[in-house]
């Protein structure tokens, strides 16, 4: 373009780059630096920039925003800033002029060059950094996409990992579409076929591979570079424009099926890591403003996290950069719901405290643009745990309590009856406040962190060698129970049980109240190996398996079969608690054990029963459970006179069970 090296004003809004027809306005937040260089870098070669511009303090700077207008330029371009300063970490600063920074709004980046540096290197890294692209809006044709608004009430939510559904050679994709938004695309009928409602896709915001010790590959993705940037690994090309046109391919063709898209958002920490890490955006900008840091020592780092760093994400900056991203995934990539990643650190004030009103919450809660969107959080930190009393009224949590007792429960230990009556009724005594609806339990027996369902039943302790930190990662109480022996066998009876197990656990999560979550893959005994802590195991261990389609045929109808009595069931369906006394219209449940209206509650009771009754329904729901190792004899209700319309029969059966 002729006026490529013409600099202009600008303005201090929208931060990041915005095209235009006649150029690109670009904006950061920097408060305490000196200077700030804009990096215009040719798409060929972005080894070096092709025009460097330093920005005027007098005339592209408003307040703590620095700006300017480039004519000329389109979406596409590529670009990056450097950023002149203090380096006193003792202080907080961490400026260094040398290194090429990634905009915190960038829409889009490229990485075929990256290397991850240490901040003990130092110089310039310009062609080793990731690079920002200016991306357009509004060029993307959804036709009549809108948010499905299903709610939790009528939910099964699958939680998967776009790369790893397809990667395997099994998927018989082309080699292209192997691990990409467009290869999840492909694969839709499946997902269609087991008749869940949402995808809830492990991280996709542009993610550091790199992060991760040994030379292995950072696979689930839980190290944030660029917050607004779909991850252009999931890309057919190293073109980013048209990743994001692939990614919203696929947000639309989900929509088409029915199904809803959650993204697993990561707003705790970031990839650049502790004082060692390297310098590849926020810090650079502005250290003191993004991160939490020990009061006692600017120079070193709050980790709430786990990871080395901890956002700060209640500084007014910060809050603006959380709702603004949450506000562009919702309008221009038409997401239909968020799963915060350790929540409990939004709860945080800028010294690291707890608040009881923390205001990214509360304004995550009231945003219109997220109205409805669902929220759900993780909702605990590495030193908080806030399950069943997250703030407000619009967030569900993952509930690992349900995790916990059921698991216990299933595999038969004592003192377990009380809590996992609990459980099976929504969890009513960590959400029966009257601000909550049950639903907003979101019931999971396995998830991404931790075994595999099959893995839950086949292994005693874990097998995490392959992650080359001698075994140390990962949870050592899994609650777990091989049935006999470790690991694969050849015995049929411990295979049976294992199998009889794993469908035990699944009708246990779809018969209870609350929005039911399982894992990709646990529907066709899908393995790890034994390992639980999966996150740098981008190859077979993680990937999956379509073989096991045919093979685990069985217990793939048995599960898909599960899913529709849990969504055509009313009482599974219902938003609020079900009640031990005829009131309003609450369902009313009655207890039993091998006897009627006789529940054993005592810490050796391995047997439950219960019956759900509503005059507004045309029949009653009665579920008998036992855990016991040996076979029970249950007294069952006599058959009401009004009995249930055979239409409503016919599709409720129990494969192979």
């Amino acid at each position: 373009m002729k006026n490529k090296s013409k600099i202009l004003p600008g303005k201090s809004f929208p931060l990041g780059a915005t095209a235009y027809p006649d150029g690109v306005n670009f904006c950061v937040f920097s408060k305490n630096c000196d200077a700030v260089d804009l990096l215009l870098f040719d798409k060929e070669d972005h080894s070096r920039p092709q025009h460097v511009f330093r920005l005027d303090p007098d005339a592209n700077r408003t307040f703590y925003y620095w700006h300017a207008f480039i004519p000329g330029l389109q979406p596409g371009q590529l670009y990056g800033y450097r950023v002149h300063g203090p380096f006193a970490p003792e202080l907080g600063y961490r400026f260094d002029g040398e290194k090429v920074l990634v905009d915190p709004y960038a829409r889009a980046v490229v990485t075929d060059t990256y290397v991850r540096e240490n901040s003990v290197i130092t110089g310039d890294n310009c062609a080793q950094a990731i690079k920002s692209v200016v991306v357009g809006t509004g060029d993307y044709d959804w036709k009549d996409d809108r948010p499905l608004n299903r709610p939790f009430s009528n939910s099964v939510i699958y939680e998967m990992h776009v790369g790893g559904f397809t990667k395997d050679p099994s998927s018989e994709l082309p080699q292209q579409l192997r691990g990409t938004f467009a290869g999840l695309t492909q694969k839709i009928p499946y997902l269609k076929k087991l008749g869940i409602t949402a995808v809830e896709l492990m991280p996709v915001q542009q993610f550091d591979l790199q992060d991760t010790p040994g030379g292995l590959s950072n696979y689930w993705g839980y190290s944030p570079v660029a917050l607004f940037a779909p991850h252009n690994a999931y890309g057919t090309s190293n073109d980013p424009l048209r990743t994001i046109r692939e990614f919203k391919e696929m947000v639309s063709a989900l929509h088409r099926a029915e199904i809803e898209v959650i993204l697993d958002v990561v707003f705790n920490h970031t990839a650049e890591g502790n004082h060692l890490g390297p310098s590849f955006s926020f810090r650079g900008f502005e250290n003191k403003a993004y991160y939490l840091l020990n009061e006692n020592n600017y120079a070193s780092y709050l980790n709430y996290s786990g990871t080395g760093n901890t956002l700060n994400a209640n500084h007014s900056i910060v809050r603006r950069m959380i709702r603004d991203c949450l506000r562009y995934w919702v309008s221009e990539m038409h997401i239909d719901g968020f799963r915060f990643d350790l929540a409990a650190v939004l709860s945080r004030n800028q010294e690291g405290a707890v608040v009881t009103d923390p205001p990214i919450l509360w304004e995550i809660e009231s945003d219109p643009v997220l109205a409805p969107a669902k929220i759900i959080a993780e909702a605990w930190d590495t030193a908080s745990y806030q399950m069943g009393s997250f703030l407000g009224h619009k967030w569900a949590e993952w509930n690992d309590r349900f995790r916990d007792d059921v698991r216990g429960f299933v595999k038969g230990d004592r003192k377990m009856i009380l809590p996992f009556a609990n459980r099976l009724t929504g969890s009513s005594d960590l959400f029966g406040s009257k601000e909550r609806d049950p639903n907003r339990s979101i019931n999971f027996v396995c998830c991404h962190d931790g075994f595999t369902l099959n893995d839950l039943v086949t292994y005693n302790r874990k097998h995490n060698e392959a992650n080359q930190e001698d075994n140390r990662d990962g949870a050592n109480d899994n609650h777990s129970w091989n049935c006999g022996a470790e690991g694969p066998v050849e015995a049929a009876d411990i295979n049976r049980l294992r199998l009889q197990q794993i469908k035990n656990f699944f009708t246990v999560l779809l018969f209870s109240f609350g929005t039911p979550m399982f894992l990709m893959g646990d529907e066709l005994r899908r393995t790890q190996l034994g390992n639980n802590n999966a996150y740098c195991q981008d190859n077979k261990v993680s990937w999956f398996d379509w073989k096991l389609v045919k093979r685990e045929k069985n217990l793939l109808t048995f599960v898909r079969q599960l899913i529709k009595l849990n969504r055509e069931i009313d009482y599974l369906n219902e938003s609020k608690f079900w009640s031990t006394e005829a009131r309003g219209t609450n369902s009313t449940i009655n207890w039993h054990g091998v006897k009627l209206g006789r529940p054993d509650w005592s810490d050796d009771s391995h047997s439950l029963a219960f019956t759900l009754t509503n005059p507004k329904y045309p029949y009653s729901l009665h579920v008998m459970i036992n855990s016991y190792w040996k076979a029970l004899s249950f007294e069952i209700p006599p058959l009401p006179q009004k009995k249930m319309p055979l239409e409503k029969i016919s599709p409720w059966f129990w494969p192979g069970a």
